[in-house]
């Protein structure tokens, strides 16, 4: 059996998903993949998430950044958090490509601006990172800055490629083979959309739609008991929010991380980072003020791009899991993939039991 969560027929909340059940249902927010394989060393790759069209670098998007547990190495989150706004695309790629990774975006907004470190200021771009090393030669360093602008040639609107591809060739998710998920929702009339990289989580722990399956589905020798790894989480949505609405729902990553059962062991770092696509920040200022609209602080809209956030984050770790393939890498290890059928009886029998 494959298929990806909701074709299963797995519950995972009550809203409503948008076309694809990805984040590019949030329009004009692209996701490219750059997949290394090579023998069973090479299991590593990027993955970009361009936020809307034109240039980034002079017309930001209103961002924020929650650093659910800070055992990684993500680049750009400090100006994040002073300036609230992202100005390029953002890359996810393995823990010792965030120099590539680096290097590659600043190549990519170079050769789009020629007054970045002239006439203005120089750039931030922002990387997230998780750990392959299971699987990939993580010490050949394999990722390139021209792997980073590939990805972001490919990058493209419409169906997202989920699993083991781009940044999640390589990674591991309550013991099995883990890599890129994503997944959309709507909730009064706004769209938020989450791609994960999952590379986390204790296999007893696992959590299928409220289902501890993990405690009687295990993986051959659960290679990641010890729970470290890492999780990114990048939101978006169309909604009105201005940096510091934008870093609740942010925060509401982590209500959608523990519904799989994770609980963010010490060893795996979890950030997640929102943006809004509603409107734009110009580089440069047209006068010493600026009107924007953003949504009302109290009030069921708000309440309910929470609840979004946490289907959708929910959702993309188990997409991410239902397209996992059994893999051999590094040194011989063996990742198996999720028994996904399986999987989908004992939900379905847990629901049976309950009278659904």
């Amino acid at each position: 059996m494959g298929g990806r969560t909701r074709d299963l027929g797995v519950p995972v909340g009550g809203l409503p998903a948008g076309r694809y059940d990805a984040i590019t249902d949030v329009p004009g927010v692209l996701v490219g993949h750059e997949t290394l394989l090579r023998g069973d060393s090479v299991r590593t790759g990027v993955t970009v998430v361009v936020p809307g069209p034109g240039s980034v670098f002079h017309h930001k998007f209103p961002a924020a950044v929650a650093v659910l547990n800070a055992f990684g190495k993500a680049t750009g989150v400090t100006q994040i958090g002073e300036l609230g706004t992202i100005e390029t695309p953002v890359a996810l790629t393995n823990s010792l490509a965030v120099g590539s990774a680096y290097e590659g975006l600043v190549r990519h907004a170079l050769a789009g601006h020629d007054d970045i470190g002239v006439t203005t200021s120089t750039v931030n771009p922002v990387v997230f990172e998780c750990n392959d090393g299971s699987l990939n030669d993580i010490r050949a360093r394999t990722v390139t800055p021209d792997h980073v602008l590939a990805a972001l040639s490919a990058a493209a609107s419409g169906p997202v490629a989920e699993g083991p591809v781009g940044a999640g060739t390589g990674m591991v998710c309550y013991g099995w083979r883990g890599g890129i998920g994503t997944a959309s929702r709507i909730a009064h009339g706004y769209t938020v959309g989450a791609l994960l990289l999952t590379n986390f989580g204790r296999a007893a722990e696992l959590r299928v739609a409220g289902v501890p399956v993990g405690a009687a589905v295990r993986p051959p020798g659960d290679p990641v008991e010890r729970g470290a790894g890492s999780c990114i989480v990048v939101l978006a949505t169309d909604a009105p929010l201005d940096a510091r609405q934008l870093g609740r729902l942010a925060r509401r990553a982590g209500v959608g991380l523990a519904r799989t059962g994770s609980v963010m062991q010490h060893g795996s770092g979890e950030y997640a980072l929102a943006f809004g696509t509603a409107e734009r920040v110009p580089h440069r200022p047209g006068g010493p003020s600026r009107a924007t609209t953003v949504l009302a602080e109290d009030g069921p809209v708000l309440d309910g791009l929470f609840t979004a956030v946490a289907e959708a984050v929910e959702e993309s770790v188990l997409n991410a899991l239902f397209a996992g393939t059994t893999t051999t890498g590094v040194r011989g290890n063996v990742v198996a993939a999720l028994p996904v059928a399986a999987v989908v009886e004992r939900v379905r029998a847990a629901y049976r039991a309950l009278g659904d």
